[in-house]
């Protein structure tokens, strides 16, 4: 793959004639926007809700303020903007809009997020697997191989998800300028990293789609917020595949109330990655710990001696961790979040009393 050679992109060369036949559903809130009296037009309970808070309206169908706000925060359109249940609604819409099931395929580069495969799997679409070198980095020239007519999207999880490296930010950028498919560019962990985020390369690259998420620093994960930022010809087609309201209004309300919390946010971070760099140290003193791999995510990939026995001495004194020993270029290897100081503490502490 040679570098910087930005071919022209063409969304319609990808998108399945199905869906650029679609006309999507019409609600009744998408048929009349703004401020009325007395709405009798979506078979609502007109009484309202058995509970504090009325919940008896359809939400917002686009989440146009959860989106404003994003926007003042991120630095991009509302209209460059998608947001799904979790990231994983986006990373569906994505097969089922660009991949036709029993033809097309996608690029995955292991060890990575495994939503990608199952989604593929859901939706009929071959995956092609193009493991990540040594030091878990792309392997381009492998990619390359890979690609043929029918491949569709290259999926590449950064800070990458069990590793926590970031993949090499030139090498993505090779993948956008050379590839006519789409670059989805999954950025969950962004914010505990050292790098920047891709969205402010939306504008240079139209087959880029960069996901993100509230679920993570932003401690939303039970409300499920993703988001995916795109071009606004992506970001349409992604709108007419959706689900009507396919973000509830109590989910929509408090991640509005959650986004005007950035400095707390921002203490957590600082907090979270100052906890990171002490675990390091202190899991380095372990005897069956024989490497601890570099991080920009909120977890740590540590390389043991003996995986399944230190997790289930873990499970067994009440403390749960991820086993990843079985994943490729992951073998011994446990996923370590990073958690309170006091949770912190008591992992240590419980870890000198493994024999």
């Amino acid at each position: 793959m040679t570098n910087k050679k930005t071919i022209m992109f063409d969304i319609n060369n990808i998108l399945r004639s199905n869906i650029k036949n679609l006309k999507p559903y019409s609600s009744a809130r998408d048929e009349f926007q703004g401020e009325a009296s007395v709405y009798l037009d979506a078979n609502e309970n007109a009484f309202g809700s058995p509970l504090h808070t009325s919940y008896n309206r359809y939400p917002d169908p686009m989440q146009y303020q959860v989106k404003m706000r994003l926007a003042e925060i991120k630095g991009v359109p509302p209209r460059n903007i998608f947001l799904g249940n979790g990231s994983d609604e986006a990373i569906d819409i994505l097969f089922r809009s660009f991949c036709n099931p029993g033809v097309d395929n996608v690029i995955l580069v292991p060890p990575t997020y495994g939503m990608y495969e199952v989604s593929a799997n859901i939706n009929d679409v071959e995956t092609r697997k193009v493991n990540l070198t040594d030091d878990y980095q792309l392997n381009l020239e492998g990619i390359a191989e890979a690609i043929d007519k029918n491949t569709k999207i290259i999926f590449v999880c950064s800070p990458n998800n069990p590793t926590g490296n970031s993949i090499n930010r030139d090498d993505i950028e090779t993948l956008l300028a050379n590839f006519q498919g789409l670059v989805v560019v999954d950025e969950a962990y962004i914010n505990f990293s050292r790098q920047k985020t891709f969205i402010q390369e939306l504008t240079e690259y139209a087959n880029l789609v960069v996901l993100q998420t509230l679920s993570k620093a932003w401690g939303l994960a039970g409300l499920r917020v993703g988001m995916a930022f795109a071009s606004e010809e992506i970001i349409e087609v992604m709108n007419r595949v959706k689900p009507p309201y396919n973000i509830n209004e109590a989910s929509q309300q408090l991640a509005l109330e959650a986004l005007q919390n950035t400095e707390q946010v921002n203490n957590w971070i600082k907090e979270t990655l100052a906890e990171r760099d002490k675990l390091v140290l202190q899991l380095k003193e372990f005897d069956f710990v024989v490497d601890i791999y570099p991080s920009d995510a909120n977890f740590i990939l540590v390389k043991t001696t003996d995986a399944k026995g230190i997790y289930t001495f873990l499970v067994n004194n009440g403390i749960i961790v991820r086993d990843r020993s079985k994943v490729e270029l992951c073998e011994g290897s446990l996923r370590i979040t990073v958690g309170t100081p006091q949770e912190n503490t008591i992992l240590i502490n419980t870890l000198k009393n493994f024999k």
